[in-house]
């Protein structure tokens, strides 16, 4: 009976039914797209992050991030590159050694880091293959394979002459010079800026370093299982050696994406709390229209306890008509702009500090995600009829009756 009333209700009163079901449909299709275009561009900001060049897991001296140093190399790289290879979970691993310098050209100079590679090991690794932007990616020689805003800012280009002085792992100074033969863009700004790389064959009889690396990329089958399997690992090694997840060597980047993912819902926050009480409002006049129908029906023998219910099942059957139809639609469209990703011009130049290496802002399909966002949608709906029952529950039988 409760509810037949519940139904009987929405139809007659059809143009506040229709505006609650409308507000409570427009709230949660936008908070749906919302949170999938937020979780697409965080986890494609990581990824970026990730997949370029960082690698799942680092092997390092446990004191080199913080000093550097030729004392905190990897020495006998060479077993350790076996044993992470040996590791089930493992694709990929490459050992690099890098060196800081100053590199100059005819027309400007610049501090560069200059990281010897195997470019064989790195294309199975990272995205440096993918990124040559012009010239030769696995050259041999004294050959450099340079990032295009640190070619930019050196103002060389292909063939280009660079002079390079900077420190050996023996203490002392190298000076050499180079052919610019490859250039690249990953579009991680710093990145581009900064780095430099060279043959590893060149690099060893150049600065007189052998089965030596400052850090031992690798890269997994699933990122996501990084410092469980670093724990597993972590036995095998010297006890001055440490395996870094992913989640450490990002950890800035990380704390940025939950700042930031905190800021935006406290944006959205404040327009659901319009629509909460723009919703309310409406409940409220809906309410307050009808109270010398309650008090009529108190009289005949309604409790007030069954009027609530019917108020709470009307509100229930409008949120939930409304997010049967938001929810698959939010849930398609973030589907589809997940695999068609809104393209914004300029946005990757703008924001390429940030780790946006790409105009396109993909989306991200996550049912469970869809569900609490409309879960949220509902439970604001029945907070906003609590204050019109409350407001209802003041009247007595005969002052409602009397209700103009």
């Amino acid at each position: 009976m409760l509810l037949r009333l519940a139904w009987r209700n929405i139809l007659f009163y059809k143009g506040r039914s229709l505006a609650t079901f409308l507000l409570t449909f427009c709230a949660a299709l936008l908070l749906i797209f919302y949170a999938a275009l937020m979780q697409g561009s965080h986890r494609t900001m990581l990824h970026s992050n990730l997949g370029i060049y960082t690698g799942a897991l680092q092997l390092q001296h446990q004191r080199y991030q913080e000093e550097g140093g030729s004392e905190h190399l990897i020495f006998g790289a060479a077993h350790w590159v076996d044993l992470l290879r040996r590791t089930p979970e493992v694709t990929a691993v490459s050992a690099r050694l890098e060196t800081v310098g100053i590199a100059a050209s005819r027309l400007a100079s610049g501090a560069v880091v200059l990281t010897g590679v195997d470019f064989s090991a790195e294309a199975d690794l990272s995205a440096l293959q993918k990124a040559l932007k012009s010239g030769v990616y696995a050259s041999e020689g004294l050959c450099l394979y340079v990032g295009s805003d640190l070619a930019r800012k050196l103002e060389v280009g292909l063939h280009d002459e660079l002079s390079f002085i900077g420190s050996a792992p023996d203490r002392g100074f190298v000076a050499e010079r180079f052919e610019v033969c490859g250039i690249f863009k990953t579009g991680l700004y710093d990145f581009d800026l900064n780095y430099a790389f060279l043959n590893r064959a060149a690099f060893d009889t150049l600065f007189r370093t052998h089965d030596t690396a400052s850090v031992i990329a690798v890269a997994l089958d699933d990122p996501l299982h990084a410092e469980a399997i670093g724990a597993r690992i972590a036995p095998l090694l010297e006890p001055h050696l440490r395996l870094y997840p992913w989640q450490e060597l990002l950890e800035d980047l990380l704390q940025m994406l939950s700042l930031d993912k905190i800021f935006g819902y406290v944006s959205l926050g404040l327009f659901f709390l319009v629509i909460f009480f723009v919703v309310m409002i409406y409940s409220f006049i809906n309410v307050s229209s009808r109270i010398k129908t309650f008090g009529m029906l108190r009289s005949i023998g309604m409790r007030q306890r069954q009027i609530d219910i019917v108020l709470l099942l009307e509100t229930l059957i409008l949120s939930l008509g409304a997010l049967a139809l938001a929810a698959p639609l939010g849930g398609f469209l973030a589907a589809w702009f997940e695999l068609h990703p809104i393209i914004i011009e300029g946005i990757a130049e703008n924001y390429k500090s940030y780790g946006i290496v790409s105009d396109a802002m993909p989306t991200c399909f996550d049912p469970a995600s869809i569900l609490r966002q409309s879960a949220l949608i509902l439970l604001l709906n029945l907070l906003s009829i609590l204050y019109p029952i409350g407001y209802l529950r003041r009247f007595s039988p005969t002052e409602a009756m009397r209700h103009v």
